[in-house]
């Protein structure tokens, strides 16, 4: 990006905020800002594509550029466990999900080690994406013992928290969690669920989840965006 097209970019947020303009709100054209900016469209053009790569501007072809709405950073301190759902709601957002599928299967050799399972072990697995005020923020991959759990998961009624279905409806409270915190590979494809921005990096906690007696009852790949999930620890000497 050059000087004079992030000149124009700095320009055009500086006439946004001055102009009161809200998300879902037209920004006005090319021609026009170029006008009111003294300079050529082409620069416009590339302030516009580096505000719509940050997720700022959405350009819809055909129908004009508007802006986006910006969500806010999510923090979580990890010597807490909390759900995913909690970390939404407790940054004041609207939590939703889109349940991909509840199925049993033979439990995949890397839960299998961390849960100290036979990979003959049949397990429930559940899988959806997580809501922000209607835009994807995470995607979990839970894996449960069928002989733990039961068959109390079905796609028809199950929604809500994960961690309130188990102690409702089968008795198992969770009280921690084994969290390992890596990046996950570009070509993960559940990590490019996520990528909806080009700027959108994404964070994959592995967790092994605990009940009150210390048994492995829940294992979970949970991919959230770290432009929206910020986690933290406080060291100390």
């Amino acid at each position: 990006m050059s000087a004079k097209q992030e000149t124009v970019k700095l320009r055009i947020e500086q006439w946004i905020t001055e102009h009161h303009i809200h998300a879902g709100d037209q920004l006005p054209s090319e021609s026009t800002l170029a006008t009111e900016f003294r300079v050529c469209r082409t620069t416009v053009r590339g302030a516009i594509r580096r505000l719509r790569d940050e997720g700022k501007l959405f350009v819809k072809h055909g129908s004009g550029t508007f802006l986006t709405r910006t969500l806010q950073h999510i923090p979580s301190s990890l010597d807490r466990l909390y759900s995913i759902g909690d970390m939404i709601r407790s940054a004041g957002l609207t939590e939703d999900q889109r349940l991909a599928y509840i199925i049993s299967e033979k439990c995949p050799s890397e839960v299998a080690e961390r849960m100290e399972l036979s990979v003959d072990e049949p397990m429930i697995v559940l899988e959806r994406s997580r809501m922000a005020n209607g835009e994807i923020v995470a995607h979990s991959i839970n894996y449960m013992p069928v002989q733990l759990v039961g068959n109390t998961f079905d796609e028809s009624v199950f929604t809500g928290s994960l961690f309130q279905h188990l102690e409702q409806q089968v008795g198992i409270q969770i009280v921690g969690a084994d969290s390992e915190l890596t990046v996950p590979l570009s070509t993960d494809p559940h990590s490019q669920k996520l990528c909806v921005h080009p700027q959108s990096a994404v964070l994959l906690l592995k967790q092994t989840h605990y009940d009150e007696m210390n048994r492995k009852v829940l294992y979970s790949y949970d991919y959230v965006r770290n432009d929206i999930f910020t986690f933290w620890i406080r060291r100390t000497r």
